[in-house]
């Protein structure tokens, strides 16, 4: 009988007290620790992220005023093309979006540019056009915006003096040149300085279910590009064309039954609900706007060209003018007719190419042109843009 209880009162005092210590020892140190700690290194990272964004900052203050030419150094393309391209390679697969790293990169460089000089910006408005986040893009939001009525306001407030820039769309992938645009090119001495390359996703926004839709507006572009999926999709609603795509995302927010054509920041600005993304016809489609300005852009290997040309009205004439570009080896990159104003017959060119003004080649491709043609404007040198998401 002794031996029987002393094998049980060793076994059950042993084994509750072994299982109750390992528990405990396992679980709760770890659940009390873990998120006090994770917490601390979230501090930690913060702080170095705000020194470093502002260190950043102060030195890109520090170097533009170095430059002998500060007010110059502020609007440097070859520089920003650059960054993108070095930040993206940096970036790699993320988790942050390239879109998102561009974003920070570009706040932080156009609030050290503000602390010299702000520079103001017109542009095709209101706020959230297609040619407002050009803007942006180009100039970051530490830049004076200033949103106009239209393409031919945007030359004006520039060429007064109103403004330093000028940011307005010049051809879209699938809808080709953008006339307004070429016709002030016509009309007013401006150059162009720089060009930015979106990416353009249209969306179907509403505030109504999608079967309530009776009206669309959007700028007569933006339904064009469009204008198969609409036919598809809303044969029953009626297509209205308005100056851009934040008026139409404006009046989709105000008028029962009616959506707009417009972009994912028109539907955050509007508070409107994305009904369909991406309903554009040509998932590659691509808008290149032209930044206008008095600058001049230095060389920088990867530039484009831009002139505009009156030819002799007679057979030939154009093809001898072409010839020009092909003995020189210089790579024609866009060519559009505009027909002169008035009585006198003929045609103006704007011709795009590879290179710059400032290289040997091109330098004599013009000289050539000079002689042949009746008129010869050269409208600027400028780097070439990545297209952006």
């Amino acid at each position: 009988m002794a031996k029987k209880k002393a094998v049980n009162k060793r076994t059950s005092v042993s084994k509750p007290k072994t299982s109750t210590k390992k528990k405990v020892a396992r679980t709760s140190p770890s659940t009390k620790r873990n998120p006090a700690s994770t917490q601390s290194e979230l501090k930690k990272i913060d702080r170095e992220i705000i020194k470093l964004v502002n260190k950043r900052c102060s030195m890109t203050v520090k170097q533009i005023k170095s430059d002998p030419e500060p007010r110059k150094a502020m609007f440097d393309p070859k520089t920003d093309e650059e960054l993108r391209e070095t930040i993206e390679k940096l970036n790699g697969s993320g988790p942050l979006t390239n879109n998102a790293i561009r974003g920070i990169f570009r706040q932080i460089l156009s609030s050290a540019r503000r602390q010299i000089h702000p520079q103001r910006v017109a542009y095709l408005g209101p706020a959230y056009s297609y040619t407002h986040l050009a803007a942006l893009e180009r100039f970051g939001e530490g830049a004076d915006m200033v949103p106009v009525n239209t393409i031919g306001a945007v030359f004006e407030e520039v060429n007064r003096g109103n403004t330093e820039f000028g940011v307005v769309p010049i051809e879209n992938s699938t809808d080709g040149r953008v006339v307004d645009t070429l016709d002030m090119f016509t009309r007013l001495p401006l150059r162009i300085c720089g060009e930015v390359l979106i990416a353009v996703h249209h969306n179907l926004l509403a505030r109504c279910e999608r079967s309530e839709i009776t009206e669309i507006y959007s700028k007569p572009q933006a339904l064009s590009q469009c204008r198969e999926w609409l036919s598809r999709n809303m044969p029953q609603a009626h297509l209205h064309e308005v100056t851009s795509t934040s008026t139409a995302a404006q009046l989709a927010a105000t008028k029962p039954g009616a959506a707009a054509v417009a972009s994912h920041q028109a539907s955050v600005e509007y508070d409107l609900q994305i009904l369909v993304e991406g309903i554009e016809d040509n998932a590659n489609n691509v808008t290149r706007f032209a930044v206008i300005g008095e600058e001049v852009c230095n060389p920088t290997g990867k530039d484009r060209t831009a002139i505009l040309v009156q030819i002799a009205h007679k057979a030939g004439s154009l093809a001898d003018t072409l010839q020009i570009f092909k003995k020189n080896k210089v790579n024609l990159t866009w060519i559009e007719s505009f027909p002169l104003r008035g009585e006198e017959p003929g045609y103006l060119f704007f011709i795009d190419f590879e290179g710059h003004v400032q290289e040997p080649h091109i330098k004599r491709t013009l000289n050539e042109l000079e002689k042949r043609v009746v008129r010869l404007e050269t409208m600027g040198s400028y780097p070439r843009s990545g297209i952006l998401e």
